[in-house]
C-alpha cells in the first residue's frame, strides 16, 4: 500500500509538471464537439459498434469515464459550457429561450412575443435572451485577452445572443487558419451528424451496423422499428467517427497534431426517448476524451466525476490562465487543476419547448437520485419535435393501446414518483426504482440531502415561473440596452474605453478593420496613431448591444 501511495504521488507530481509545461508552451486547443450521444463507442465498452478513430483518441489520450452534462438538452447545456455556470443559477435552464442557435449580428437580434409556450402558471412565455449576473462572461474572453485566436464553427445556442466579444470568428466560415503567424488558437468545430434530427432525416439511408447486434435498452419494446432507429443512431455515430478520422489526417498534414490539445465531447446524452432531455444517467452521461500533444498520458482512464461545465475552466487552466472564482466549473487538467473536483454531478430538467416541467438529479457515479417537483405529470410527455422519429410514434401508439409491459412500459408511467433512485451497477437502464427500498435508505438520504444543499447553494431559479423570470431579466418585457462606449484619451497615444453598464465587455475596430465583421476585444488601453479612427460597441450578456461610438485621434 505504501508503494502504491508513493507511485500515485509521483504520478500526480509528473502530471502537474506536464500540465505546467504545456501551459508555458501555449499549445493550441481544439474542441471537436458533437451532439446527442452518450458514450456509445468501443473505447467505452459499447457493443454493436466500431469507432476506430475515437478509440485512437482514447488510446493516445485521456478518457474520462464519468463525464456528465448539466442538462440533457443542447441550449441549457451549452449555456453552462460557455459560462462555466449551472444553468439554474443564471436562469438559462429552460429550453429554448430564443433563436440563438447560430450567431446573429446585433442588428439581426430579434424576439417573438408569442411562440405557443406557457409557464407552470399557464402564462405566456415570449422569446427572450437570458441575462446572467453581471460578473458572468463567456470564458473565451479570457482566452482572447491572453492573445488566443478564438473561433467557433458554428453552433452557439447559449440562451443569449452570442456577443461580438466572445469570438474572433464565429459562423460556418470561422477557422483557426485565419489567425496571425505564431498566434495560438482555441477553436471549436461542432459535428451535427449525431443530432436527434438525423434519426428521421437519414432514415432512408443504408445502415452501417447490424441491427441484430445493437443492444436495445430495457425501457424500449424490442420491435423492428426500434431496432431500425437504434441502428440509425449507431450508424450516425460511426459516421461521426469517420469525421474524427478526417481531423486526424488534417492535423497531421498541417503539422498541428502534436502542437494541439484536442478535446472530444458531446453536449449531452441522447438522442432517443428517455435519453435526450432526461436528467438521469441516460440523458447526462457523455463521452469526454482529451488528447495531449505528443500523446502525453496516453491510455489514461480517469474515473473522477467531471462536468461539461468544467470544459471552459479547463481550457483556461491549460492555457496558463487562472479560472475566475465565480465559476461553478472546475479545471480538471492544467496548471490550475482543482484537486478537490466534484463529489457529485447535478442535473436539471425544466421546460422543453412547449412542455413545462421541473426535476433535479444528483449522480455519484453509481447511484442516480431524481426529485420530481411536478410528479402529477407523466414521465414521457408529448413533444412535437421528437415525435418526428418513427419509433417514438410507434411506442406512443403501443402505450395508448396498452400493448407495452414490463420494463418497456416503465417510461410511460402516467405520473412520476416524487423520488427516484437507481443503482447503475445492477440496473444500467434505470428501470428499477429503489427510492422506497429500506436497504437503500441511507443512500437515498445522502443524495436527497446533497441535492437540496446544492439547490440552496446555487440559488435554483427553477422555482420562479418563467413568465416572472422574463420580467426580472427584461423589466416590462423590454430587453435592456447596454450603454454606449466612452473614450478617454491618455498620454503617449493611448486610448482608454469605458462603459457605464455593469458587467459589459467592449469590442472595437480601428483603422482598416472598421466596417469588417471582426471585432477586437478591449481589455486595456490601446495604442492609436495620429488621425487613426476607432469605433467601439459594448455588450453585457443578455442585453442589446450598444450603438456604435466613434473616435478620431485627430481631434
Amino acid at each position: 500500500m505504501k508503494r502504491l501511495l508513493h507511485i500515485t504521488k509521483l504520478y500526480l507530481i509528473l502530471l502537474s509538471l506536464s500540465m505546467s509545461i504545456i501551459a508555458q508552451e501555449k499549445y493550441n486547443i481544439l474542441w471537436l464537439s458533437c451532439e446527442d450521444i452518450g458514450p456509445i463507442m468501443s473505447c467505452y465498452g459499447a457493443e454493436g459498434i466500431e469507432t476506430p478513430n475515437i478509440d485512437r483518441l482514447a488510446e493516445e489520450g485521456i478518457l474520462f469515464s464519468k463525464a456528465y452534462s448539466t442538462v440533457g438538452v443542447c441550449a441549457p447545456s451549452r449555456s453552462s459550457i460557455i459560462t462555466g455556470m449551472y444553468p439554474i443559477s443564471i436562469g438559462s435552464h429552460n429550453m429554448r429561450t430564443g433563436n440563438h442557435w447560430g450567431y446573429h449580428s446585433p442588428e439581426e437580434e430579434s424576439y417573438k412575443d408569442y411562440i405557443e409556450v406557457k409557464d407552470k402558471t399557464g402564462r405566456n412565455v415570449p422569446q427572450y435572451s437570458v441575462v446572467p449576473p453581471s460578473y458572468v462572461k463567456c470564458f473565451t474572453e479570457y482566452l482572447r485577452e491572453a492573445n488566443y485566436f478564438c473561433t467557433n464553427n458554428a453552433k452557439c445556442d447559449y440562451q443569449f445572443n452570442c456577443p461580438i466579444t466572445a469570438w474572433d470568428e464565429v459562423g460556418n466560415k470561422a477557422h483557426y487558419k485565419n489567425r496571425n503567424d505564431n498566434q495560438p488558437f482555441f477553436a471549436v468545430f461542432n459535428h451535427g451528424i449525431t443530432h436527434e434530427s438525423q434519426i428521421w432525416k437519414k432514415k432512408d439511408e443504408a445502415l452501417t451496423v447490424d441491427t441484430s447486434n445493437v443492444p436495445i435498452p430495457a425501457y424500449f419494446a424490442n420491435t423492428t422499428q426500434v431496432r431500425q432507429d437504434v441502428g440509425r443512431k449507431y450508424s450516425n455515430i460511426q459516421e461521426l467517427d469517420a469525421q474524427i478520422g478526417d481531423w486526424y489526417k488534417k492535423l497531421e498534414e498541417e503539422n498541428l497534431l502534436d502542437k494541439t490539445i484536442i478535446f472530444f465531447w458531446s453536449d449531452h446524452g441522447g438522442p432517443l426517448l428517455r435519453q435526450k432531455r432526461a436528467l438521469s444517467n441516460s440523458g447526462l452521461h457523455v463521452p469526454l476524451i482529451v488528447r495531449m500533444p505528443n500523446k502525453a498520458m496516453a491510455g489514461t482512464i480517469v474515473d473522477d466525476i467531471v462536468s461539461l461545465m468544467d470544459l471552459g475552466p479547463t481550457a483556461l487552466s491549460m492555457a496558463g490562465i487562472k479560472p475566475p472564482t465565480y465559476m461553478h466549473g472546475k479545471a480538471f487538467l492544467g496548471e490550475y487543476k482543482d484537486n478537490k473536483g466534484h463529489r457529485y454531478a447535478f442535473g436539471s430538467a425544466d421546460r422543453f419547448d412547449e412542455h413545462t416541467d421541473m426535476s433535479r438529479s444528483v449522480i455519484d457515479g453509481r447511484y442516480v437520485y431524481i426529485r420530481n417537483f411536478m410528479p402529477e405529470l407523466p414521465l414521457t410527455y408529448r413533444l412535437r419535435y421528437r415525435e418526428q422519429i418513427d419509433m417514438t410514434k410507434e411506442l406512443l401508439a403501443l402505450n395508448k393501446e396498452n400493448k407495452l409491459s414490463g420494463d418497456a412500459a416503465y417510461i410511460f408511467m402516467p405520473t412520476k414518483p416524487l423520488e427516484e433512485l437507481y443503482d447503475l451497477k445492477h440496473d444500467p437502464d434505470e428501470v428499477n426504482n429503489l427510492a422506497n427500498d429500506p436497504k437503500h435508505r441511507e443512500k437515498l438520504i445522502e443524495l436527497r440531502t446533497a441535492l437540496a444543499a446544492w439547490q440552496l447553494e446555487v440559488g435554483d431559479m427553477g422555482f420562479i415561473p418563467e413568465h416572472d423570470l422574463v420580467q426580472m431579466m427584461w423589466p416590462g418585457g423590454i430587453q435592456p440596452m447596454t450603454e454606449t462606449v466612452q473614450f478617454n484619451p491618455q498620454r503617449k497615444g493611448k486610448l482608454e474605453m469605458l462603459c457605464a453598464t455593469k458587467g459589459a465587455s467592449i469590442a472595437y475596430q480601428k483603422g482598416d478593420e472598421i466596417g469588417s465583421e471582426r471585432w477586437s476585444l478591449y481589455h486595456e488601453a490601446i495604442t492609436i496613431e495620429k488621425n487613426e479612427k476607432v469605433q467601439a460597441r459594448a455588450v453585457r450578456l443578455g442585453y442589446a448591444t450598444s450603438k456604435v461610438s466613434k473616435y478620431n485621434s485627430a481631434r
